[in-house]
């Protein structure tokens, strides 16, 4: 068999992966707005956007040339040359894109293949100008560099038209319908509903059946001369239909408007962004029939040309394509990661939030907050008030505290999502401006979230900083792209087949890796927290949360107490580090519980109240607790990391009664919580005592080894410290045992000192 078929057989299997990979980023564009608003359950969300893009894939084969022909010349490349820069680009692709996946970070495909193909294309170019002209001025007859400046243009431009229009026409959606929108909807509804499904209408016409196989020339020209007629008609059509609807029938139109959206921007996606997953490896294979048709042909002076001639992709192709994206759909998780960035960003309401604040977030809010205030002294209380009490959400929010599956936001401000940025897309696509669909619909999201006040004073800082990030990552799309594709290109090149392999091992590895991680971040974002509910809050209900935390938490604790110690005394950095990275993951779960303590008082009943001031004191507990073990765990990985002197014996000594005394302690407090008898309470207060007493003869006994300079400064340092967090340990621990005894014996009816 020869190489090149192998070759070829590579690409396509890189891009049933690149499908994968791809449609989990992509997905989130179309599937954002019905999940976020929760407009049908996830299946139904799935399934019509899985049916747009088994359409959107139909339509896409005249969009493969940019991956033939749109980057680079390929007449000026041989055959060999040419597999090159697109194993080069597939392998960097299917990395890049599933790195992306792995943290939620949403990016654009179009970007990613652009700057992958310029990459590759000059690298090659350059070892072709340094083995003939030497000359880097004829680059430029290698390379179309005119695209990718495009690209870059449209980077900025889609950012800041998207973000103005989506806060814009939010601002003006919400001043009209309200937050209490269903009673405004059957005055306003018809002609909402019409305007945004004529704007999807023009979407679909623009960037879908315009590009179809199907559609001859007549048919694209006769669209294109009588548009505004089909978009007048679409609007009186669907305008009487949905005020039939509303008034006969009671339906909820919006509803129809988040999933005609998701149906035409899936869509659009699967027929425009097609191409970023398969473009490479249909060129690959093209490349290949033309240099299997003639067997005498030589692969290093075949030049491929015939790249720049159109070709049109076989249907099967297409269809295989669209029912693999549609499966991922189904089954990716890193799918529901990518979603769910974009949903945290933009949800209504308060909570945990995935990034921390920045001093660009916190510069832009502050300045913000000075301008919004100047700006109020100059309008008129008046309004001021009108436009307060259209935006008050106080209704909504207490209405979410009730439902089991709250939506992040409304299906008002989903529509408006639908609608802007299929709106934008089809103008730019129409007026052939370079914007980028994932930055427009991402960007819309985001300014209808700001217009919606989503993003009020609790939580501005940290989704800006959010926002940045995503922005910041979508610049380095477009350098790591480049740079990697680069870089592979030449060591392929250099390298050879013993290069490629080389390549394709580290990619399985990698991806291998990531998925590990994602499992990770996954089970982080999506576990369910004990304390989070949206049900109220009883007295019972409060002491079984509790109970089940407290009982996690302290019996980590334990474990990792007793092999804190043990690892010290045995010098071992390794299992010290591991502990270290636990307690940090027990710290960030404390620390989530903890900025919680709002959300669960305001759900507690009023005859529950009492047990409020438990669950305080519980939390504050768990806190200081962690805090203590930290204090602990991190001086040691340091003793131990920097190789400072090992334990003398007589420490090793003590060390060894006081993490016995400390484990038995611990084992009698966990069967405290678990059983619930006060019967341990005696013995935990005398073991407590005990310890005290031990800790304060150990630290007498390590001042006189001090005094005889037995021990380094270092050494004394450091055991002072653990004895010092010990005590404070046991003494936390045991307090969060008597306090949850003495509460559960109240029955609830805790006395505040």
């Amino acid at each position: 068999m020869s190489i090149y078929l192998f070759f070829v057989i590579v690409l396509i299997i890189l891009a049933i992966s690149d499908l994968v990979v791809g449609i989990s980023n992509d997905a989130v564009n179309f599937t954002n707005s019905a999940v976020g608003s929760r407009v049908a359950s996830m299946n139904v969300i799935l399934a019509i956007a899985g049916l747009g893009v088994i359409v959107g894939a139909t339509f896409s084969s005249g969009m493969m040339e940019i991956a033939r022909s749109g980057i680079f010349h390929p007449g000026k490349f041989t055959f060999s040359e040419i597999m090159l820069i697109f194993l080069a680009v597939m392998i960097t692709d299917v990395i890049l894109l599933d790195t992306f996946n792995t943290f939620g970070f949403p990016t654009s495909t179009t970007v990613s293949i652009v700057f992958e193909l310029l990459g590759a294309a000059v690298a090659i170019s350059l070892v072709k100008i340094y083995n003939t002209s030497g000359n880097l001025a004829d680059l430029g007859n290698y390379i179309n560099s005119a695209k990718a400046l495009a690209i870059i243009s449209g980077i900025l431009v889609s950012v800041v038209i998207a973000f103005t229009f989506g806060t814009v026409v939010m601002f003006l959606t919400r001043l009209i319908f309200s937050f209490n929108y269903e009673k405004y909807m059957k005055y306003f509804g018809a002609l909402w509903g019409g305007l945004a499904i004529t704007s999807i209408i023009y979407f679909m016409l623009v960037k879908g059946a315009k590009g179809a196989s199907f559609m001859t020339s007549e048919t694209v020209e006769w669209l294109n001369s009588h548009t505004w007629q089909v978009l007048l008609y679409s609007f009186v059509i669907t305008t009487s239909i949905l005020h039939i609807l509303i008034v006969a029938f009671n339906v909820n139109i919006l509803k129809i408007i988040v999933l005609t959206g998701t149906f035409s921007l899936a869509m659009a996606f699967a027929g425009n962004d097609l191409v970023n997953f398969i473009g490479v490896p249909l060129a690959g294979y093209e490349s290949y029939k033309a240099f299997a048709s003639d067997p005498s042909v030589n692969p290093d002076t075949l030049m491929m040309g015939s790249l720049q001639e159109p070709l049109k992709t076989p249907t099967i192709f297409l269809l295989a394509a669209g029912i693999i994206m549609v499966l991922t759909l189904f089954v990716s998780k890193k799918a529901r990661t990518v979603t769910q960035t974009e949903v945290t960003l933009a949800r209504q309401d308060e909570g945990y939030e995935r990034f921390s604040s920045s001093p660009v977030s916190r510069f832009i809010v502050r300045v913000t907050v000075n301008f919004s205030r100047s700006f109020k002294k100059i309008l008129p209380t008046k309004l001021l008030l009108f436009i307060e009490k259209r935006f008050d959400s106080s209704q909504l929010k207490k209405k979410s505290r009730t439902q089991k599956d709250a939506p992040s936001f409304d299906m008002l401000r989903a529509s408006v999502n639908m609608f802007v940025a299929s709106s934008l897309i089809a103008t730019g696509t129409s007026l052939k401006l370079p914007l980028s669909t994932t930055y427009v619909t991402f960007m819309v999201a985001m300014g209808a979230s700001l217009a919606d006040r989503a993003w009020g004073r609790e939580s501005a800082v940290y989704r800006i900083s959010g926002v940045i990030s995503v922005i910041t990552g979508w610049f380095i799309t477009a350098f790591v792209a480049f740079t990697v594709s680069f870089l592979i290109a030449l060591f392929l090149n250099w390298g050879g087949l013993v290069a490629f392999f080389i390549l394709l091992a580290a990619s399985i590895i990698f991806i291998i890796r990531t998925n590990f991680i994602h499992k990770k971040i996954f089970t982080q974002l999506h576990k369910k927290d004990e304390f989070d509910t949206h049900e109220s809050l009883s007295f019972q209900n409060v002491i079984q949360k509790c109970s089940s935390t407290i009982y996690h938490i302290t019996e980590e604790t334990s474990k990792i107490y007793f092999s804190t110690l043990i690892n010290l005394i045995k010098h071992d950095r390794k299992k010290m580090k591991k502990n270290l990275k636990r307690i940090n993951e027990i710290d960030t779960q404390t620390r989530e519980i903890k900025n919680n303590t709002y959300k669960v008082l305001r759900k507690l009943e009023e005859e529950s109240l009492e047990s409020g001031y438990f669950y305080v004191q519980a939390v504050d507990s768990l806190k200081e607790l962690t805090h203590c073990l930290k204090f602990i765990t991190e001086p040691v990985f340091e003793h131990i990391d920097n190789n400072h002197p090992p334990l003398h014996k007589e420490q090793i000594k003590d060390l060894h009664l006081l993490n016995e005394e400390v484990a038995s302690l611990f084992d009698d407090i966990l069967a405290a919580f678990q059983k619930q008898n006060p019967k341990y309470i005696s013995k935990i207060d005398s073991q407590h005592k005990y310890i005290l007493d031990l800790i304060a003869k150990l630290r007498k006994k390590q001042i006189k080894i001090i005094k005889d300079e037995t021990i380094s400064s270092r050494n004394a340092m450091m055991f002072l410290n653990l004895l010092s967090e010990s005590r404070n340990l046991v003494n936390y621990a045991t307090n969060l045992v008597k306090s949850h005894n003495d509460f559960i014996a109240g029955e609830g009816k805790y006395i505040i000192p």
